[in-house]
């Protein structure tokens, strides 16, 4: 590939920057309307950020579970460019100038991104897995390391390690990614994948070809049923995590933990009917969340901005 050299002046760099971010915005509008609707909790500076993190998975995913004519060879070349991006520091491509610049201006290690491109690298292969621990190993890539690229963003409390809130970081990804499996099993199993369990669906006496018929029965149900109680312990091990981060970022997260945890109660509410129709939550919901979640990001960032009145409040090029 043929590296391009960013423009010469800072107005153009930044107006450049500016246009990726907003397509990155546009991206996580379009495809994650609960993420986005979370990061308007966030603070301005932050949130270009996190859309560009969305957008860059979005972008590598679509590659994956809406190919062209060589998805390997797109996905493959896809990767190389950003990894090779990310070492020069400017893209010509407005998803990957996003990323490149929010993983530089966070320091997010780049061994994240290589686990994330390898996990996705695995969907065009692998259709199933045996139990918890390989669906574990393969959403290690796929979410783990997303809320770790998000950690630097969102910050920590005063006196609270990076470190000490990673496991936290690690595991709401894990649980955001296991109910998208949940909740998308049909469209799952029409590529060809299946991210349940093998041996905890034959514990219930459920095969992949009832998935692929979709076929909705008592024995599907109590699949669903442990699966969404393996889920919820997730949401239960992540909360801690929470009040470790900068406090003007704690809503957004709470916010998108009420929304993706409500697609469970849905779930529920539909008695598990996930093979037949896509679960979700209102927007009516949405926006409640939304509302109750507020005046309290509003608060929280009235107080960090009195204790640091000259903070950066822009995609800081």
């Amino acid at each position: 590939m043929t590296l391009v050299d960013p423009p010469r002046t800072q107005a153009e760099r930044q107006a450049l920057l500016d246009a990726a971010y907003r397509h990155c915005a546009a991206i996580n509008a379009e495809h994650g309307k609960s993420y986005h609707l979370a990061t308007r909790l966030l603070t301005p500076d932050r949130r270009p950020a996190v859309h560009a993190l969305y957008a860059a998975a979005r972008t590598a995913d679509d590659l994956v579970d809406h190919p062209g004519a060589d998805p390997a060879g797109d996905l493959a070349d896809w990767s190389r460019a950003l990894l090779t991006e990310l070492e020069a520091g400017w893209s010509d491509d407005p998803v990957r100038l996003a990323t490149v610049h929010t993983y530089r201006r966070y320091a997010i290690p780049v061994e994240h991104l290589v686990d994330f491109l390898a996990a996705m690298t695995s969907d065009l292969d692998v259709t199933g897995y045996a139990d918890m621990d390989a669906l574990d190993r393969y959403t290690w890539g796929s979410a783990a390391v997303i809320g770790l690229q998000v950690l630097p963003v969102l910050g920590t409390a005063p006196g609270v390690a990076r470190e000490e809130a990673a496991p936290h970081a690690i595991a709401l990804g894990e649980a955001f990614q296991l109910t998208n499996f949940l909740r998308d099993v049909a469209e799952d199993v029409d590529r060809g994948r299946v991210y349940l369990p093998a041996d905890v669906m034959a514990a219930h006496g459920v095969t992949r070809e009832q998935l692929a018929e979709k076929r909705h029965d008592a024995r599907f149900a109590a699949l669903m049923r442990e699966m969404v109680a393996i889920v919820r312990r997730r949401y239960d091990d992540a909360a801690p995590g929470t009040p470790m981060l900068a406090p003007e970022s704690r809503d957004c997260v709470r916010a998108a933990t009420d929304l993706y945890g409500g697609i469970l109660t849905e779930i529920e509410r539909a008695d598990y009917r996930v093979l037949d129709r896509r679960v979700r939550v209102s927007k009516p919901r949405r926006l409640a969340v939304f509302a109750r979640r507020l005046t309290a990001a509003q608060l929280a960032r009235v107080r960090v901005t009195m204790a640091k009145p000259n903070s950066r409040s822009s995609t800081g090029a």
